[in-house]
């Protein structure tokens, strides 16, 4: 069996080679397909773009080694970079998902498309903001009098990991969840991508954070990044060093947000932004155009062109009658034939053939013949059925009375057809030729329209055409359209063989089926995410609802606005933007749930000044580690695949920009107004903590006190 179906693709690939050669001539234009061109060109499209979403993430990766660098001057440049640390903290990533790959392909479980392109940009979001969040909080913390640089680190960590905890656990769970979801594409990304986030959270808090330490001591020992055993003669310069972006949001920023009348504004700029979104959400289209999939240069594109051009009827679709139904009855005959002196007025098939008439609406068109009618037609005919009168078998119709041992054994008009006559020359009429003598013979058309198990019918089929599908719409439209048909048939066969039933089927139904519930599927994964996201940020969050509550909605406004996108930027709704949408309601939870967590722990005053602290100590690590760090999309514009331009680029576009507008305007205000009042258990919690993190520093390892700075031994 596997070397047939080799051998039809080897036949296949040079079927396409020979019309791709025979295209270049002037004569004429042909326009083709084989089975095999579909998956060909996605195959070719995708590897297209490899030098494209290549320079994506090396964008990515220079903006980590830069931005994480804490320079001073110029000529600490090289002391004071984090080009080591960046391309650690990029390898970790791609640890992350090729040890997901590497579980789930001893599992069985197969990796697809999507999550090659789409896990390493989802857990490249939130691991690089964790380590914006760590490496920034070390550079603008004050070292404490005596304390060594592990001491530090480890204070810091005991500050910053619940919070990293909270997004990474938060967004594993809302995959997790999603992996429930019954669409294959969807759930095993979901599996794959929580399963990724885990490994990378693990470590970040191992691998990166030793090498974190090791780092800020050669900072300090002024060896340079990437070659440290060179050592730069000039000391250190002491002091906390905030940067220019961390300065912004402190002093211009944050107090202008936070001010009452902008406040109001953005209000009401956010809630009619909401709004609007939620009112085009069910326009959005359903499904993915052919044409859409395949690259701009594919000759695909010039046949499905050329499909909706020039053809007048679409894919055929079948309806099997399953086993059980006796076609051998006058009566069982006269329901589904079509044959006017046969078959009832209000037949089966005098009932497709008025659902033609309506083919704008019914989806199916011109009928086929069907073999119970040719059948009929083939007995009654003279010039068809023969049988030798000596043996009693059968005779081609083609030798007919020329040959002498042949004679007519057409069933007049008057006559039942039923029973045995039906029985016995059912395998005749399925053997004989069809030609200039005989038309009706069913060989040709209807050879493997009937399964015959000891003579009597199994199964049969019948066929009719769908008109010309040209949107993915028209597609699963059709789809809809026959099962309508086949559960009307079904009732009918039903009424004399309560066990049998009627299939429909169309290859081109396999591809569309799943738009059928898209929408429900759509709805359950977007409410299983956000539903496990409030569960685990609640309890992370020390068992604060209102938290949870704020983190939750706030992602949904995200997700609604996204949505909204989909409809104004021509984005329809299929598995691919499915997924996004998935990986839109992770990546939020990176946006908003850092800064809702140092909100709840603040102990400024008022819910005003809650907000800005919170916004100045999280804000700036938010727009450089997830925001300016994803830039790096921005590149996916230029790619050859149309999948790449409008799937990933579009709605990771959206995705970003929304969830940086979320979390830096809408969720600081949305706190200073109905943010959680201050928990002063959850404070002394935190305050406890953290005396445990420097302890438990302390009592690991000793520093020396005439030894240099960065030099420790352990006890």
């Amino acid at each position: 069996m596997r070397q047939k179906k080799y051998a039809a693709l080897a036949w296949e690939k040079e079927y396409i080679n020979l019309l791709k050669k025979y295209n270049s001539s002037e004569v004429m234009t042909v326009a083709f397909m084989a089975e095999r061109s579909v998956q060909d060109e996605l195959e070719r499209g995708s590897h297209s773009d490899v030098i494209t979403v290549a320079v994506s993430y090396i964008i990515m990766f220079a903006y980590i080694a830069i931005a994480l660098g804490d320079i001073k001057s110029c000529s600490r440049l090289l002391i004071d970079s984090k080009i080591t640390l960046g391309l650690v903290g990029v390898l970790i990533v791609l640890l992350s998902v090729v040890a997901a790959l590497g579980i789930f392909s001893f599992l069985g479980v197969p990796a697809t498309l999507i999550i090659v392109e789409v896990v390493p940009f989802l857990v490249l979001a939130v691991g690089v903001d964790n380590i914006f969040i760590l490496v920034q909080q070390f550079q603008r913390d004050v070292r404490h009098q005596g304390e060594s640089v592990r001491e530090q680190v480890g204070r810091l960590v005991g500050e910053v990991a619940p919070s990293m905890m909270l997004s990474s656990v938060s967004m594993s769970a809302c995959f997790f969840i999603g992996a429930l979801t019954e669409m294959p594409a969807v759930r095993i990304f979901a599996l794959y991508a929580g399963v990724a986030l885990l490994i990378n959270f693990f470590l970040q808090m191992t691998c990166f954070l030793g090498l974190f330490t090791l780092d800020t001591v050669r900072q300090e020992n002024n060896r340079l990044d990437l070659c440290c055993c060179i050592q730069a003669s000039k000391k250190s310069q002491q002091g906390v060093n905030s940067s220019l972006l961390y300065k912004f949001f402190k002093k211009v920023y944050a107090p202008f947000l936070l001010g009452n009348r902008v406040r109001l504004v953005v209000l009401l700029v956010f809630a009619g932004w909401f709004c609007s979104s939620v009112a085009v959400i069910d326009k959005i289209d359903v499904g993915l155009d052919q044409e859409l999939a395949m690259p701009e240069d594919s000759y695909l594109q010039q046949y499905f062109e050329y499909l909706k051009k020039y053809l007048q009827v679409g894919p055929p679709v079948y309806f099997v009658v399953t086993e059980g139904y006796d076609y051998s009855k006058t009566e069982n005959q006269a329901r589904l034939c079509l044959a006017e002196q046969v078959c009832s007025q209000d037949s089966v098939g005098a009932k497709l053939k008025q659902l033609t008439l309506l083919s704008n609406r019914t989806y199916v068109t011109r009928m086929r013949s069907y073999w119970l009618d040719q059948y009929i037609t083939y007995m009654r005919s003279s010039d068809c059925c023969f049988e030798n009168v000596k043996t009693g078998e059968f005779c081609y119709s083609k030798h007919g009375e020329d040959n002498g041992e042949c004679a007519k054994c057409f069933v007049p008009r008057d006559q039942p057809f039923d029973n045995g006559t039906f029985t016995r020359f059912l395998p005749w009429f399925l053997a004989d030729v069809p030609g200039a003598h005989c038309s009706s013979a069913g060989r040709a058309e209807h050879g493997s329209s009937v399964s015959q198990v000891n003579g009597t019918v199994n199964a049969a089929y019948f066929s009719l055409y769908h008109p010309v599908l040209k949107t993915s719409k028209d597609f699963y439209s059709a789809l809809e359209w026959a099962r309508l048909i086949a559960s009307y048939m079904t009732k009918v066969v039903q009424e004399v063989e309560p066990d049998v039933e009627v299939i429909p089927y169309s290859l081109v139904h396999v591809f569309y089926e799943q738009y059928l519930t898209m929408w429900p599927d759509t709805f359950k994964n977007l409410s299983l995410s956000l539903g496990a996201i409030f569960v685990v940020t609640f309890i992370l969050l020390g068992l604060d609802a209102i938290s949870a509550a704020i983190v939750t909605f706030t992602i949904l406004m995200i997700i609604v606005n996204l949505m909204g996108l989909m409809y104004w930027w021509n984005i329809s709704l299929n598995a691919v933007s499915l997924v996004n949408l998935v990986v839109g309601v992770g990546i939020s939870v990176e946006f908003c749930s850092h800064l809702v967590r140092v909100f709840a722990l603040s102990k400024e005053g008022n819910k005003t000044k809650r907000a800005q602290d919170a916004l100045t100590n999280m804000g700036s690590s938010i727009l450089s580690g997830i925001t300016l760090t994803d830039c790096g999309i921005l590149v996916l514009a230029f790619a050859k695949s149309q999948i790449f331009q409008v799937f990933y680029f579009r709605m990771y576009l959206g995705i970003i920009a929304f969830g940086t507008l979320h979390s830096l305007i809408f969720l600081p205000v949305f706190l200073s107004v109905l943010g959680p009042p201050v928990s002063k258990e959850k404070i002394l919690e935190q305050v406890q903590m953290d005396e445990m993190a420097s302890q438990l520093g302390q009592q690991s390892y000793i520093r020396k006190d005439n030894a240099d700075p960065a030099t420790i031994t352990r006890t």
